[in-house]
């Protein structure tokens, strides 16, 4: 990383003293080529946006990586990774769709279905279920029953009905 020719706050003298360089020493190193290895991170960083692009912004690093060896270049994971860090590049995926169990649907209770007193699919599958259950008292123990809820086509048990004592 090169400095450009912006105005900082110090000075390259006082820069260069502080950390025990010398000026001549800075001016050197500043007119240098850049090295082998930063050209060829610079032709790697081009072919990664390039792949990155092409994906429509949704590959991370691994396919990314996976892709530059299907293209015939050689370059590391971990620098595949470092590069796509320094250009910003951050695949947007979705994420997944998770169904909930706890979360309560707004609507009717789905054992009637609007308001009629139609059978639900559960209860007209079912050739064994008993749905009358008492308020639960505090400090009541629960038992599994032995009373199992059976298929009408197969006859094996479907669910165990779990009962308050």
């Amino acid at each position: 990383m090169r400095l450009g020719t912006e105005e900082y706050a110090y000075t390259v003298e006082f820069m260069c003293q502080r950390l025990g360089v010398s000026k001549s020493g800075y001016y050197d190193w500043r007119s240098r080529p850049d090295s082998a290895t930063e050209k060829r991170r610079e032709e790697l960083k081009t072919l990664i946006r390039k792949a990155f692009e092409m994906s429509d912004s949704t590959y991370g690093y691994r396919r990314v990586h996976a892709q530059l060896a299907r293209w015939g270049v050689t370059a590391g994971l971990e620098l595949v990774r470092q590069l796509m860090r320094a250009l910003g590049l951050v695949p947007c995926q979705p994420k997944p769709k998770r169904l909930s169990l706890t979360r309560a649907g707004a609507g009717r209770c789905p054992t009637s279905s609007a308001g009629t007193s139609r059978p639900t699919p559960l209860a007209k599958n079912s050739s064994a279920i008993s749905l009358t259950s008492k308020p639960v008292r505090a400090g009541s123990i629960w038992r599994r029953s032995s009373t199992a809820v059976r298929r009408r086509s197969s006859g094996t048990p479907w669910t165990t009905i779990i009962r308050a004592l």
